[in-house]
C-alpha cells in the first residue's frame, strides 16, 4: 500500500521538502509515503475562483492513481487523534488500496471534487500557512505508523 499526498502548489521552500523527506525516508517499505506536486492555477487572468479549482481538481485527478481511497484535508474534516489516525491508518492498510491524501490549493478543493472524496479529515484547528501541511501530514502518518508497531517513537 503507498500512502499518496497529492498537494496543490509546487517550488515550497527547501524546509518543506526536507521536513517531508524525513519522515517519508522512516516510513516501511510496505507503506511508502510519496508527494506529489499538482501546478497551482495562476490567479491572474480574471478567472473566477471556481474556475481556478475547477482547473486545479482536474490536474489533481490526473495524478491519482485508478484505485486508491480519496481522502482530503479540509478545515470541516474529522479531527482525529493520533490514536485515532492510528486506527484509520489500520483500516486503510486492511482495504489494500492506496490511499491519496489531497491538499488543495489557496482557495481549497472544488466542491465537486470534495464530493467525490470518501472522507476529509484535517490537521488543526489553526490556520497554518500552506506549506506547514506537507511535512506535518508526514510527520503525523509516521507517528500513526509507530503507534500500531508500538515503536517508543509515541508516548502517551
Amino acid at each position: 500500500m503507498k500512502l499518496i499526498i497529492v498537494a496543490v502548489g509546487h517550488r515550497m521552500p527547501a524546509w518543506v521538502q526536507a521536513g517531508f523527506d524525513e519522515f517519508a525516508r522512516r516510513m516501511p517499505r510496505e507503506l511508502q509515503l510519496q508527494l506529489v506536486e499538482v501546478k497551482a492555477e495562476p490567479r491572474s487572468g480574471g478567472k473566477t475562483v471556481e474556475a481556478m479549482m475547477a482547473a486545479e481538481a482536474a490536474r489533481i485527478e490526473a495524478t491519482l492513481p485508478s484505485r486508491c481511497r480519496r481522502v482530503i484535508l479540509d478545515e470541516r474534516g474529522a479531527d482525529l487523534s493520533t490514536l485515532a489516525l492510528a486506527r484509520r491508518l489500520e483500516s486503510w492498510q486492511g482495504a489494500g488500496d492506496d490511499v491519496a491524501l489531497i491538499v488543495g490549493g489557496p482557495d481549497g478543493l472544488a466542491p465537486a471534487f470534495k464530493a467525490g472524496a470518501h472522507e476529509a479529515i484535517r490537521l488543526s484547528s489553526l490556520t497554518l500557512p500552506h506549506a506547514l501541511v506537507r511535512p506535518l501530514l508526514a510527520e503525523a502518518l509516521y507517528r500513526a505508523w509507530t503507534v500500531l508497531k508500538n515503536h517508543p517513537y509515541h508516548r502517551e
